[in-house]
């Protein structure tokens, strides 16, 4: 995926992380869960190095808008693999860059934005096209912002999209009434619901379609506990269905109680990919940030205990 979006696409072109695998290994530099399966021999959804730099005025240069541009690094090197029938939970702090790769899975990219690396969406290579063919049929988001509804259109058509089909449109319906929302939110505009209401709205919206992937950034905020307990529920009944859930978060609790695998992010990249199992203990974690995570949980009296090496200084292996 070179600059400015576009990706080449070689014939020859083979994952780095070979396809041939064997579930509940560790390999590719992360542990499985025992859910981890790679149909079709590879993974539903692989990132492999990717980086997203942006061109911007150099802050340091004093010339202002004569001033030199330069890239910034957002993502750094990011590699993330996600399996069929598995929920990740991708855990950083609040604007470190989460929503950005959630756009990159998506083919979403700023006009500014210099892209590397190479996205595989069940064992094919993909470029910011084909990743828009994707999105919204096979890779849907529930998107962290309610700017992403039309304020110019019904709810129904905004779930239903194009398909004007009965049957759809039934379907959506019966979506809005499994999240407690009333008949006549579907021919309600956006401005007339609640953030709770337009966040359920959203879940229909990227449900309705049954995707092999769903990307979930922040998708619990504004909903009641029992809500929430009820989109991870879905997100779960998905995975166990054979798709892969994608859940970007915040709140490291919430993705102990819902995933498979915990991705750790950060500094515009993954440091660590491992089974929820291994945040049972500090000395079954590989990266020193996330036993630092394990040691900040609750449970453990938000000790920031340095973890990152033994009395010899060394980092643990």
């Amino acid at each position: 995926m070179p600059e400015q979006h576009q990706q080449q696409r070689p014939p020859q072109l083979t994952p780095l992380h070979h396809p041939d695998h064997v579930d509940g290994q560790f390999h590719h530099g992360h542990d499985h869960a025992p859910v981890s399966h790679h149909a079709g021999g590879h993974h539903l959804l692989q990132v492999e190095q990717l980086s997203i730099n942006f061109i911007m005025y150099d802050p340091d240069d004093r010339r202002y808008f004569r001033a030199r541009k330069r890239p910034f690094a957002i993502i750094d090197q990011l590699s993330l693999s996600l399996h069929a029938g598995e929920v990740l939970g991708l855990v950083g702090a609040s604007g470190s860059g989460k929503t950005l790769l959630a756009n990159a899975l998506l083919g979403l990219f700023e006009p500014n934005a210099q892209v590397s690396g190479r996205i595989w969406f069940d064992g094919q290579l993909q470029d910011a096209r084909s990743l828009a063919r994707l999105r919204g049929r096979q890779i849907a988001l529930v998107p962290q912002s309610l700017e992403h509804l039309d304020p110019l259109m019904p709810v129904l058509p905004q779930i239903c999209g194009p398909d004007n089909r009965p049957e759809r449109r039934e379907k959506a319906r019966q979506l809005l009434a499994r999240y407690g929302l009333p008949a006549e939110v579907a021919r309600s505009y956006p401005h007339e619901l609640s953030g709770g209401m337009a966040r359920r709205v959203l879940l229909a919206c990227a449900l309705i379609d049954e995707p092999q992937v769903i990307i979930a950034d922040e998708p619990t905020p504004g909903l009641d506990l029992e809500l929430a307990q009820l989109a991870l529920s879905d997100f779960r009944a998905l995975a166990n269905a054979g798709a892969g859930v994608l859940l970007i978060t915040h709140d490291i609790e919430l993705a102990l109680s819902v995933a498979d695998r915990i991705a750790v992010f950060r500094d515009g990249t993954v440091v660590e990919e491992t089974a929820v199992a291994n945040f049972a203990s500090p000395d079954t974690l590989r990266h020193e940030f996330s036993r630092a995570l394990w040691h900040a949980l609750p449970e453990h009296d938000f000790d920031s205990g340095d973890d990152s090496g033994d009395d010899s200084g060394e980092p643990r292996p």
